[in-house]
């Protein structure tokens, strides 16, 4: 085993140190985003009940609208009693009067009976009343006490009516004045729950923003003291390394070139056995980077692949490098999309230094060019 120097055990250190400074930030990032969601769910929750009382907020206005038809028509009764109720009281004028002349020229006729009956009478209506009077007068005069006894009739429904129709524009207007008070009562309460519940979110997210972007610089030193690490380790180990060219774009799937060299071999049957990977020629030390974010699940001497690396990258998805020199990841460790994670070489059953590439799908071997 080789011996470590104490600039790299200081390196370490600070590697360490960075390493904890990153789980303490990802446990917060963690928590953030967990608040975020629930919060997010609250939201929702309260999005869902706007909803509801706007469809409530619709039904009462179509509610409202019919009960303001009602009050308008019942205004509209209210304003033809009254007008109806003043043509009454001139004709019930009219006819007393007129009643009132016709007793007194029978007075004046000297009929004694009648004289009495005047006399004993408090006012028109008892009079009217008297079946011995109506008795006496003729038919003429029938038709007018039976005209101003209708026309006493008619008056009483009409106060009733209006009566009526006063109570009922009156219970309308409380029933409106309700709806509506009701309404912006739970409006103005779940806005204001709303609102709470969004600035909530927003401080939330804003610093789940500054803790991304401490994860993201931390991430940066970890892997600049990694590849420092490796670096010290390889020049240890008399391997001579290259330094890391230009990441290329993700494609459509995601995915960046481990490295740029010239393809040598293609995906297929080759010389009578299937070929899982591509070959891509480069000089022996170059860098090689994880083609996606995720976790190393094997970092290892493996067989004909000589040193070997697998990166999970989850939803079942995976890639593998072969024939490498050296390694710069290990079992477990968490990489980054373009993380330095090895170096290319010629270990293994090799013809030359180059990298070999896979892509797995469930562990399947898929040919990489679909996915690069």
């Amino acid at each position: 085993m080789l011996a470590r120097s104490s600039a790299e055990a200081s390196v370490e250190e600070r590697l360490d140190q960075t390493e904890q400074k990153l789980d303490r930030a990802n446990q917060k990032r963690g928590v953030l985003s967990s608040e975020i969601e629930a919060l997010n769910g609250r939201i929702r929750a309260i999005e869902t009940q706007v909803a509801a009382l706007r469809v409530e907020e619709q039904a009462a206005e179509r509610r409202l609208a019919d009960k303001q038809a009602e009050l308008d028509l019942a205004v509209g009764e209210l304003k033809e009693a009254y007008g109806e109720l003043r043509l009454l009281a001139k004709k019930l004028k009219l006819s007393l009067d007129t009643l009132r002349s016709r007793l007194v020229a029978i007075y004046e006729s000297g009929t004694t009976e009648v004289s009495d009956l005047v006399f004993a009478s408090e006012d028109y209506g008892d009079l009217i009343e008297r079946s011995e009077y109506i008795e006496q007068i003729q038919s003429s005069d029938e038709k007018l006490i039976a005209r101003v006894r209708d026309l006493r009739d008619r008056q009483k429904k009409l106060v009733l009516k209006l009566k009526t129709v006063k109570e009922r524009i009156e219970k309308v207007r409380d029933q409106i004045a309700e709806e509506e008070q009701a309404l912006q009562v739970a409006r103005v309460a779940v806005q204001s729950r709303e609102q709470s519940l969004v600035a909530a979110r927003g401080q939330r997210s804003a610093a789940l923003s500054q803790i991304d972007e401490q994860v993201g610089h931390l991430e940066s030193i970890r892997a600049d003291l990694q590849a420092e690490i490796q670096a010290e380790i390889a020049a240890a180990s008399g391997i001579s390394t290259l330094p890391a060219g230009p990441m290329s774009a993700p494609s459509a799937a995601g995915l960046i070139w481990p490295l740029s060299g010239t393809l040598t071999s293609g995906f297929g049957y080759r010389w009578g056995r299937m070929h899982e990977g591509i070959d891509i020629a480069v000089p022996e030390g170059t860098p090689v980077r994880s083609a996606k974010s995720g976790t190393v699940i094997i970092a290892s001497y493996y067989g004909g692949y000589g040193n070997y690396i697998c990166v999970d990258h989850g939803g079942g998805l995976s890639t593998c490098y072969g024939h490498l020199s050296g390694f710069a990841s290990s079992t477990g460790q968490q990489v980054s999309q373009g993380q330095v994670i090895g170096y290319s070489g010629n270990t293994g059953s090799s013809t030359g230094p180059h990298l070999h590439f896979e892509v797995r799908i469930n562990g399947a071997a898929q040919d990489p060019m679909g996915y690069l």
